[in-house]
C-alpha cells in the first residue's frame, strides 16, 4: 500500500508538471505572437502617484484595454471610466498568477509599496509588502517571460554613499527598511536577469513632484505640501532644515523617463538600473521660487524623523550614464515645475 501511494504522489507530481509547462508553452507562444508594438501591460499599485499617469500615458500609447491598472483600493468613477481595473493584492500569488495568464499579460510595472516615512513606522508589513510582494511579481515574470518595471529610489543609497554627487554604481547601505527593500529588488532583478534571462529593468527615481496626488508620508513630500499650503493657508512648516539638497524630479519627466525606457530593445541597455534626476534644490531654495507666485507666504521649519532620513539620501543625482546610453533628458528646471503645479492647484483653492 505505501509503494501504491509513492507511485501515485509520483503520477500527480509528474501530470502536475506537465500541465505547468504546458501553460508556459501556451504563454510563450502568445508572447511570441503578440506584437512588440503592443504590448499587454499589468500596473499594481496603479492608485498611487505615478500609476494613474502612466495609465493614461501607455493608454494613449498602445491603446486603452491593453493598460490594466490595480490595486487593493475602491477605484473612483473616474478611473473605471477610464480602463481596465482589477483587485490585485501582490501578497496573493495565485490571484496575480490568474490575472497575468487571463489578460495575456506581457509587461508588469511593479509600483506596488510603502514609502520610507510609512515603512518606518510599520517595518512589518514594509517587508512583506515592499519584499514578499516583489517576489511574487519577479517569479511570475519569469515564468511567464514578462518584461518587468520595477522603480528605485535615492533612499536606495545610505550615508556611506558619495552624496554630491551619487554616481549609478557606488557602495549603497540604506538605512531605512523602505531603502534596503529596493536594494533588494535592484539586486534581485539583476540576478534574475543574468540567471534566467529576465527583461528586468529598474529607474533610480529622486523626490517625484505631481499636482494629481496628495502628499503620501514620503521624506521629499514636503515639496508637494509646500503647494497646498502656499494657496490654501499662506502658511507652511517644512520638516526638514532650510539647506537640506535632495535630488526631485516633475511627475511629466519622470513618466516620460519610464516610458522611454521600457519601450527600448533589450540589446539597446548596458545595464538593468539607472539613475534619473532633473533638479536639485533645498526647502529654501523652493521657498524662494513658489514666493514668486505667492509673496505673502510664511515658512517655519521644525525638522522631525524624516530629517535623519534625508540626511542619509544623495544630494545631487549623477544620471549622465542614462544621458549618454539611451539619451534621456528632463525638460523641467525647479521654476518651471513651481510654475506649473501652482497654475494646476490655484483653482482648486481659489476663494
Amino acid at each position: 500500500m505505501a509503494l501504491q501511494r509513492l507511485g501515485i504522489q509520483h503520477l500527480r507530481i509528474f501530470s502536475n508538471l506537465i500541465n505547468h509547462q504546458a501553460q508556459l508553452n501556451v504563454h510563450r507562444n502568445q508572447s511570441v505572437l503578440a506584437s512588440p508594438d503592443n504590448p499587454r501591460i499589468l500596473i499594481t499599485g496603479g492608485l498611487g502617484q505615478l500609476g494613474t499617469g502612466l495609465a493614461k500615458i501607455l493608454r494613449q500609447k498602445y491603446g486603452k484595454d491593453n493598460v490594466i491598472m490595480s490595486d487593493i483600493l475602491k477605484p473612483s468613477k473616474e478611473v473605471v471610466e477610464s480602463g481596465p481595473y482589477i483587485f490585485a493584492d501582490i501578497l496573493d500569488f495565485k490571484c496575480l498568477q490568474e490575472m497575468v495568464v487571463n489578460n495575456r499579460i506581457d509587461w508588469i510595472i511593479h509600483f506596488s509599496a510603502l514609502l520610507s516615512a510609512v515603512g518606518e513606522q510599520n517595518v512589518p508589513l514594509a517587508i512583506r509588502v515592499n519584499i514578499e510582494g516583489l517576489h511574487n511579481v519577479m517569479e511570475l515574470a519569469k515564468q511567464y517571460r514578462l518584461r518587468i518595471f520595477v522603480p528605485s529610489t535615492i533612499g536606495a543609497f545610505g550615508p556611506e554613499s558619495p552624496r554630491n554627487p551619487t554616481p549609478n554604481l557606488c557602495i549603497q547601505r540604506p538605512k531605512t527598511i523602505y531603502g534596503v527593500s529596493k536594494v533588494h529588488g535592484e539586486l534581485l532583478g539583476e540576478y534574475y536577469y543574468h540567471k534566467f534571462g529576465l527583461d528586468f529593468r529598474c529607474l533610480r527615481f529622486p523626490g517625484v513632484i505631481s499636482s494629481d496626488t496628495n502628499p503620501g508620508g514620503g521624506t521629499t513630500d514636503y515639496a508637494v505640501q509646500i503647494f497646498h499650503d502656499a494657496l490654501k493657508t499662506r502658511q507652511f512648516q517644512c520638516y526638514l532644515k532650510p539647506d537640506t539638497r535632495l535630488p526631485m524630479m516633475y511627475i511629466t519627466d519622470a513618466l516620460r523617463s519610464l516610458c522611454e525606457f521600457m519601450a527600448l530593445p533589450p540589446e539597446a541597455l548596458k545595464q538593468r538600473t539607472y539613475n534619473v534626476t532633473a533638479m536639485s534644490f533645498t526647502p529654501e531654495e523652493i521657498v524662494k521660487s513658489v514666493q514668486r507666485h505667492v509673496p505673502d507666504l510664511q515658512v517655519t521649519y521644525a525638522p522631525d524623523s524624516r530629517q535623519q532620513i534625508a540626511d542619509s539620501w544623495p544630494q545631487v543625482f549623477d544620471d549622465s550614464e542614462a544621458r549618454a546610453e539611451w539619451n534621456w533628458k528632463p525638460q523641467y528646471d525647479i521654476d518651471g515645475m513651481v510654475d506649473i503645479m501652482v497654475e494646476a492647484l490655484r483653482p482648486k483653492y481659489k476663494n
